[in-house]
């Protein structure tokens, strides 16, 4: 499996924005869904973003509209930018992989934390109002 690596959080005043972006280390990232996360108090994590192979998006509705999660395939990695961040957007955010034949691309399947099978250590957004 690819390795994930984090990187762009940050500290920012609400209704900034923020590009948090995943670097994947391997050869197969091109096949890969990827999706972003945040830890849920109690819960499993919680789905924010995702991103087919051929680059269908889906977003959980708490960030619709403000969010937008995009991929590089030429640079193998996966961008999710942030606008009007919240004080309650505030949280480490996961990016995380399918495995490379993985061929279910529904949201109710790429919103499942586990459906994914490689996650980086996270890169801390804070948001302060």
């Amino acid at each position: 499996q690819g390795q994930l690596s984090e990187s762009g959080g940050g500290l920012v005043q609400a209704w900034a924005s923020l590009r948090p972006s995943c670097a994947v280390f391997g050869r197969t990232f091109s096949y890969r869904n990827m999706g972003w996360f945040r830890p849920a108090p109690a819960n499993a994590p919680e789905f924010a973003a995702a991103i087919t192979r051929p680059g269908g998006t889906y977003y959980a509705d708490s960030v619709k509209g403000r969010f937008a999660i995009s991929r590089d395939n030429a640079k193998n990695t996966v961008s999710l930018q942030m606008d009007s961040l919240k004080t309650n957007n505030t949280a480490v955010y996961y990016c995380a992989t399918t495995t490379h034949t993985a061929n279910n691309m529904s949201v109710d399947y790429l919103s499942d934390q586990t459906s994914y099978v490689t996650w980086g250590q996270g890169t801390q957004v804070t948001v302060s109002s």
